[in-house]
């Protein structure tokens, strides 16, 4: 005969082994971050858009934000620091829009990059210290370097909010003259992979200049990630061939 399990204890696994796996999903923080920036960065086209994917991407943006906070969250002095540049940055990504004019957007843009710059440092300090790094240090690194796009993304809305004139848009690879939050990532994420952006051109020296800058710093990121899990991967084989010999060596002797 079959054996059947009751259905309120069948139900009771089953609620168990969901706690237990979003018990574990919650815990790998940098793994969800570079989920939800993967996709604010797919949704990010529907974000100038009117009607449900709007809104609904307006809350995205809010929930990546906060979610950043939680993954940089290691003590409570960090926790006040982040969540007072998060406030700004929620506010500049949902309510503030790109031609907003005046002293209360300027600054909300200026904390905004200054939360991406926080946040960065506080990630690599914590990914690039650890000394047995694991698949939450990786997605922690790539996180560092989709935020890195982002934070030049908002570097040059600064920009165009002190200078109106600093980026060109082709016209014929536009339908829109004015550049708005998309065609920054667009550009940035462009130079940053070295892909390039058409149809979108830094005109001012200084967006020039952080261009750039920005490129280096791509360049440079990935040859550290790369030398970094390199001379990792090459001490952790090392120790490995180690305990290997001393096997091999007290085998002998017995």
């Amino acid at each position: 005969m079959i054996d059947f399990i009751p259905m309120p204890r069948l139900f009771s696994r089953a609620l168990h082994a969901s706690q237990v796996w979003f018990t574990r999903l919650i815990r790998r923080r940098f793994f969800l971050l570079f989920l939800f920036l993967l996709a604010s960065i797919v949704l990010y086209p529907y974000a100038e858009s009117s009607g449900p994917g709007y809104y609904a991407f307006r809350i995205l943006v809010g929930g990546v934000i906060l979610l950043t906070v939680y993954a940089v969250t290691y003590s409570r002095g960090l926790f006040f620091l982040v969540i007072a540049l998060a406030i700004p940055s929620i506010l500049q990504h949902t309510l503030i829009h790109l031609n907003d004019a005046g002293v209360i957007p300027v600054l909300s843009r200026f904390l905004s990059l200054a939360f991406y710059v926080v946040v960065i440092s506080i990630i690599f300090r914590h990914v690039f210290e650890d000394d047995k790094p694991d698949s939450e240090s990786i997605f922690g690194a790539l996180c560092i370097y989709l935020l890195i796009g982002f934070a030049f993304s908002s570097a040059y809305v600064v920009i165009v909010s002190l200078r109106p004139h600093a980026f060109f848009l082709a016209p014929t690879a536009n339908s829109h003259t004015a550049p708005d939050r998309f065609d920054f990532i667009y550009f940035s994420f462009g130079t940053l992979t070295e892909l390039g952006a058409p149809g979108i051109t830094a005109v001012a020296p200084i967006a020039r200049s952080l261009s750039l800058l920005e490129s280096i710093t791509g360049i440079l990121y990935l040859a550290i990630l790369i030398s970094r899990l390199m001379g990792t991967y090459h001490a952790v084989t090392m120790a490995a061939m180690g305990t290997k010999h001393v096997r091999a060596d007290k085998s002998t002797f017995e």
